[in-house]
């Protein structure tokens, strides 16, 4: 059954494990929320079988967290969660619980309620929504370090804490990452609990990481194999791309699930909802031409503090004669705040044939992600970019839609290494086998009982 829980009812695993099998249906994410104050959330409140809970429907829930005397709340923001993150791991290592931390906190908290079911549309839009439902003192947690942290009881606290990202193809460096945000998340909630301070969590993620619970069953190396994506693939978008014209003709053609930047690690700015769905940007500064093309997206007003903003993105097309063809690069990325200050980065790998668009999962300036952004200026120090799915062409779009995407991972994961090399080994060993086989020889001559024995010389 798909409903709303309390810790109360049921232990969370057990929870979760019966809700499984209905989650892998739609593009939802589980959400955990918990409180230290009692009655926040109706226990007998039902919703039917296989239920999503929409971005309104959240928004209602949400309001008891707003109304309550202390206005204190935590976002902890994941790339990826699934309920298949609580049940898989759990299950298959059961003497060491990721979540552990998170389970204990769900049982001893005054409220708490497990939604198995959010429309990713509402959680990608969550920080936006939640700054605006009121005069929050917003404050970013980059390096989850809680001893200095200061809260200021006496006005609304919305801390958000990015989580780190779960991409990696190793089931185990899967597990070790979930265990330490399970342990942020225990460090800081404890260190509030500690000084007497009243408070909300809200745990969730951008979107789900079935794909990559599947790709494990399977044994199959998802997060590590050349993928190219077909157009049709854009139908399951959940908005369309950004596209940039000249006359009739579309140029430039950008998109990303998640477009966020952090200013001086305290300013948090989203800019996917202004980008591909409100669109409050302008683009008209783009250049597009056979060689070079310049996305150039400006935005008014994206925070309190910055009257405006320009990102940049400088692709060029070039040929190469080592592989005899045209291939388009992304040479840099630049922020242009108020018009004055320029943070430059270089870009490592973001290059593709010609023809092609690109794809990334996760481009930014972590050094967890595949593909960097490398600070070029000192200015640049001051800024930190996460993009999620990204998908770019500056180059020959046709019918208004991205060409097949040439994907920021290799062809040879090191499973197609080992294949390749005992492959490699097996056919040497074949190959001699035969050639030795062919080296024997028969006796061209036989003993006759009725004739002298037969006498073979040693040189024959």
């Amino acid at each position: 059954m798909t409903r709303l829980y309390t810790a109360a009812a049921a232990p969370l695993l057990c929870t979760l494990a019966v809700l499984f099998k209905t989650s892998l249906s739609a593009d939802h994410v589980p959400m955990l929320l918990w409180s230290t104050q009692r009655s926040l959330w109706n226990p007998d409140i039902a919703l039917h079988e296989g239920h999503v809970v929409s971005a309104q429907e959240l928004t209602v829930l949400l309001q008891h967290i707003f109304t309550q005397d202390s206005r204190n709340l935590i976002l902890f923001l994941q790339d990826t969660l699934s309920i298949d993150d609580f049940t898989y791991l759990s299950e298959a290592y059961d003497n060491k619980n990721p979540f552990q931390n998170v389970q204990e906190i769900l049982q001893s908290s005054a409220s708490s309620l497990v939604l198995p079911a959010v429309d990713c549309k509402a959680t990608r839009h969550l920080l936006s929504f939640l700054q605006e439902s009121g005069n929050w003192k917003l404050t970013n947690l980059t390096d989850h370090d809680v001893s200095q942290l200061e809260v200021n009881t006496s006005k609304p606290n919305l801390m958000v804490v990015q989580l780190q990202p779960l991409f990696s193809s190793n089931e185990v460096s899967i597990l070790e990452a979930i265990a330490e945000n399970d342990k942020i998340i225990g460090r800081l909630t404890t260190d509030l609990q500690e000084r007497g301070i009243h408070f909300s969590v809200v745990y969730t993620a951008v979107r789900p990481s079935r794909i990559m619970h599947i790709s494990r069953r399977t044994d199959v190396m998802g997060k590590l194999r050349r993928q190219l994506m077909a157009t049709e693939e854009e139908d399951s978008l959940s908005y369309p791309p950004l596209n940039v014209t000249t006359g009739n003709d579309t140029c430039i053609l950008f998109y990303a699930s998640n477009f966020s930047l952090q200013a001086n690690n305290s300013v948090f700015i989203d800019l996917t909802n202004a980008t591909f769905v409100t669109v409050n940007v302008t683009t008209t500064s783009s250049e597009c031409s056979d060689v070079n093309t310049t996305l150039s997206l400006k935005y008014t007003k994206p925070v309190n503090g910055i009257s405006s903003l320009e990102i940049r993105f400088l692709m060029t097309n070039k040929f190469y004669e080592g592989s005899a063809r045209n291939w388009s690069t992304l040479d840099s990325v630049e922020i242009i705040q108020d018009e004055e200050n320029t943070a430059k980065f270089n870009v490592s790998v973001i290059s593709a044939p010609a023809e092609y668009s690109f794809h990334c999962q996760l481009v930014g300036t972590s050094n967890l992600y595949p593909v960097r952004l490398i600070p070029f200026n000192d200015e640049a120090k001051n800024w930190d970019v996460f993009i999620s799915r990204l998908q770019i062409q500056g180059f020959n779009i046709e019918n208004n839609q991205f060409s097949y995407a040439s994907d920021c991972t290799g062809f040879f994961s090191p499973g197609i290494w080992m294949g390749l090399v005992t492959s490699v080994l097996f056919l040497w060993i074949l190959t001699y086998g035969i050639h030795m086989i062919m080296q024997l020889t028969t006796n061209s001559r036989f003993d006759d009982p009725k004739a002298p024995g037969l006498s073979v010389p040693q040189t024959e």
